[in-house]
């Protein structure tokens, strides 16, 4: 456990130089749609069933309710996902031109993206006064 509230230890904090690179709450559900994009191929690739891919509704007054720490973790977050997807979808677009079985490989990539994910929502409902 972290003794330090996050905005201290944060890159953008009053601690560090720059400041923070928080993304505008539409931007933020702009980049979650186009990741969640990128995980309905990877999850039809795993043989699992695509989920809704729209970010609104409680996610959306979330995202809106964020402080800028959050944003800014959760878009790095975001953009480091879409990296490992992208990569992880070229390895198994591969394995599919090679006649291969992609069904359990991209299964493992779908539970690490599932298990971002999930940290991400943890994130954004962190409340601001809640120590990390």
């Amino acid at each position: 456990m972290a003794t330090l509230p996050p905005e201290p230890i944060l890159p953008g904090s009053p601690v560090h130089d720059a400041a923070p690179q928080a993304p505008a709450p539409e931007v933020l559900a702009e980049a979650l749609v186009a990741l969640h994009g990128k995980a309905a191929a990877l999850a039809m690739l795993a043989r699992l069933a695509p989920e809704p891919v729209e970010i609104g509704g409680e996610l959306g007054a979330v995202i809106a309710r964020a402080t800028p720490w959050q944003r800014a973790l959760v878009a790095q977050t975001a953009a480091d996902c879409a990296a490992m997807l992208e990569c992880g979808l070229a390895a198994l677009g591969t394995l599919t031109r090679r006649g291969q079985d992609t069904a359990a490989p991209a299964l493992v990539l779908w539970r690490e993206f599932h298990a971002a994910r999930a940290a991400m929502v943890s994130v954004l409902q962190t409340s601001a006064t809640e120590p990390a």
